[in-house]
């Protein structure tokens, strides 16, 4: 994990006395209550939580695809907050990977081209063979998303986030529509983007077993942080069950 001057760790996000509420006709709902957290460079955190706890709005709102009704977000000192759409989507597009739950990959062109179409318009993108060799899928480049796996299938998408370096990685539920066996490899290929790329990342989950792959776990509900969990002995995903 990478350290500031002085022996302190570096954060990558700043979230203070966030507030999310959405206006649906005559009924507020409150998504986010007051959240404070940070990410560190380097660190694997899980946001754990039921549905609804406000996770994915957390989410969302650190990668720039939301904004807060209240409070403070910075990434590295720059304040997405007050940003506007414009320079969000240089943010967007220049330092952050997202990965969901669905893979949202283009049927009509290979792995290899899916990630290809993040590299065209990044500014220092690896290549997407490197991308595609570093999630275990250099003998699946050349396949169209109908001849992959689930897993196979949400790896390319993870490439292709990773692809671009970005600073952080940002995964909703990246397991939720896997088995067990599947979810693992995909959590394993995570993991190695983390370790080898020093990427920080940070995984949306319901599934409290996934917490023991993470250096620190946010305990959500109800639209508050609960708790903060560090994990002083991180277990490989091939250790987890669910």
């Amino acid at each position: 994990m990478s350290l500031a001057p002085g022996g302190a760790r570096e954060s990558v996000f700043e979230a203070r006395g966030v507030t999310k509420t959405y206006d649906m006709g005559e009924v507020r709902v409150q998504a986010l209550r007051g959240a404070d957290m940070d990410l560190f460079a380097g660190e694997l955190m899980v946001l754990l939580g039921p549905s609804g706890s406000g996770k994915s709005t957390l989410l969302n709102i650190l990668g720039g695809l939301d904004t807060a009704t209240a409070g403070a977000v910075r990434y590295r000192g720059f304040d997405l907050t007050h940003a506007t759409d414009r320079e969000l989507t240089r943010y967007r597009r220049l330092h952050v990977g997202f990965v969901f739950q669905f893979y949202n990959l283009i049927p009509s062109l290979t792995a290899r081209e899916n990630v290809a179409a993040v590299t065209e318009i990044a500014s220092n993108p690896m290549k997407p063979e490197e991308a595609l060799e570093l999630v275990g899928l250099g003998d699946r480049m050349h396949h169209f998303p109908s001849q992959l796996s689930g897993g196979q299938q949400q790896r390319v998408a993870i490439a292709r986030a990773i692809a671009k370096r970005p600073s952080v990685l940002l995964c909703d539920e990246p397991t939720g529509a896997l088995d067990w066996e599947t979810g693992v490899v995909v959590l394993e290929a995570i993991e190695t983007v983390n370790r080898e790329l020093g990427t920080a990342t940070a995984v949306i989950t319901h599934n409290a077993d996934i917490a023991g792959m993470a250096s620190r776990v946010i305990h959500m509900s109800n639209g508050h942080i609960s708790s903060v969990e560090e994990n002083t002995a991180r277990r490989s995903p091939r250790d987890l069950h669910w």
